[in-house]
């Protein structure tokens, strides 16, 4: 397992049950400004809820290791160790799906329970590995990440009525470096299906998905739920594909229920 990067931000709040937050591609941990506020409930005692910056975006830095969602995985094992933490429940969204499936394979006894929300347990077809590798050479070539916003990627992940959030999405895109948006194509690109890891954990499991996600298809969420029958399925009409960032309340809900679930045994 390689070493943590030398900086690596994290955000943190509340007490109780350990409950780690992986942000989308290719934003950073902002993006859960509203779970950190209202996760932890009004004593502050209903999670602890760290939401940390994955290589490359935010405050932690790339490191030098190839591309690969476990070593962000074994980031998360090594940050529970710094945080005294045996066990969290790990919910991600989008690529924070992914790295809580590699996570899952790798660490499953650090797991008390998994959230997965607006991704998919498959891994890419050969097209999208394609696209993946197009976008990496190009940012990489250009030194920029404005091919990202040309392509109206921000737009693409919001739903018809979560466009009053296109600016803060902007912001993030525009934030990320050109090195950490190549190399976490390549990572994504590189994983493996991880089906056989969601029906084999003996924790509880939660799935949540927008009505309105143009990125991953409904049939993603069934098959995963196909993987595991025990899985709660929550649906949120008229979201797109940041489904935290659109309807936190109900968002929210879904955690409080999966969190429940871990406390209940």
């Amino acid at each position: 397992m390689s070493g943590l990067p030398s900086a690596v931000s994290v955000r943190e709040s509340g007490t109780g049950t350990p409950l780690v937050l992986l942000h989308a591609f290719p934003l950073n941990a902002s993006m859960w400004s509203a779970q950190l506020d209202t996760l932890p409930g009004l004593t502050g005692d209903g999670a602890r809820v760290l939401a940390p910056d994955q290589r490359g975006f935010g405050g932690t830095e790339l490191g030098t290791d190839e591309p690969s969602l476990d070593r962000v995985a074994d980031d998360l094992a090594l940050l529970l160790d710094a945080a005294g933490i045996e066990r969290a429940v790990v919910g991600g969204l989008s690529m924070g799906g992914y790295v809580a499936l590699a996570f899952a394979r790798r660490h499953p006894g650090r797991l008390s329970g998994l959230l997965l929300a607006n991704t998919r347990a498959t891994a890419d077809t050969d097209a999208v590995r394609a696209n993946r590798e197009r976008i990496a050479a190009a940012v990489t070539a250009r030194d920029s990440v404005q091919l990202l916003l040309d392509e109206q990627v921000a737009a693409g992940q919001l739903g018809p009525d979560s466009q009053h959030l296109l600016e803060r999405v902007q912001a993030m895109i525009a934030a990320a470096p050109p090195a950490a948006v190549a190399w976490a194509q390549r990572a994504m690109a590189a994983r493996p299906e991880a089906l056989d890891v969601l029906a084999g954990l003996r924790v509880p499991v939660a799935v949540v998905t927008g009505a309105q996600d143009p990125l991953v298809a409904p049939e993603e969420a069934g098959a995963m739920l196909r993987a595991r029958p025990d899985a709660e399925l929550t649906v949120i009409p008229g979201v797109g594909h940041l489904s935290a960032l659109e309807a936190p309340e109900a968002f929210d809900a879904a955690v409080r229920a999966l969190l429940r679930r871990v406390a209940a045994g």
